[in-house]
């Protein structure tokens, strides 16, 4: 299977998303991906959503998923190898689970694997292509957490482009 792109996604307006969907929203540096499980509730792996502390996959509503930013569902890909139950099923057997990884066990690789069957993360993969790209997200990340402005570290960022912005799968590039 092949990473998503921009017309693999859908913006999520006032309609509810389908059972076992696969829905993302944009944070700072990256795309939080969780499966949609009916009732307005998203599993997720909470992993770093909080913060720099690690959190287990949990079940929460998806107004707390969205976190007040714009929630997309993964449209148009390939077939799940499982029907939406299942999905969701999957995804509700792994809460309670805290072995969160960012580059091994993030809440992509969660996501991916509940519907494809496929232990895997597009973004960790494409930041792996590009040390000094997944380095620069990485201190942007912490920066953030530990509140320290981002362009002290980084310093400005006039050229997304030349800079090594992430270009998220949604089509903006992150900020800086």
């Amino acid at each position: 299977m092949s990473p998503p792109n921009e017309s693999e996604w859908s913006v999520l307006a006032t309609h509810e998303p389908s059972l076992g969907s696969h829905v993302v929203t944009p944070r700072r540096g990256y795309l939080h991906h969780g499966i949609y499980v009916g009732c307005g509730r998203v599993v997720h792996y909470s992993g770093l959503a909080y913060g720099l502390r690690r959190g287990p996959v949990e079940e929460i509503s998806l107004a707390r998923f969205r976190d007040g930013r714009s929630i997309r569902v993964r449209a148009g890909a390939a077939p799940s190898h499982f029907d939406r139950c299942e999905v969701v099923r999957r995804a509700r057997s792994r809460v309670g689970e805290n072995s969160y990884r960012l580059f091994s066990n993030n809440c992509e690789h969660f996501c991916e694997w509940c519907v494809y069957g496929e232990h895997r993360s597009y973004q960790v993969e494409a930041l792996l292509r590009q040390p000094a790209r997944a380095l620069r997200a990485l201190l942007r990340f912490v920066s953030k957490a530990w509140s320290i402005p981002a362009r002290i570290l980084l310093g400005p960022c006039s050229d997304p482009e030349q800079s090594g912005s992430i270009t998220h799968p949604i089509g903006r590039p992150a900020q800086c």
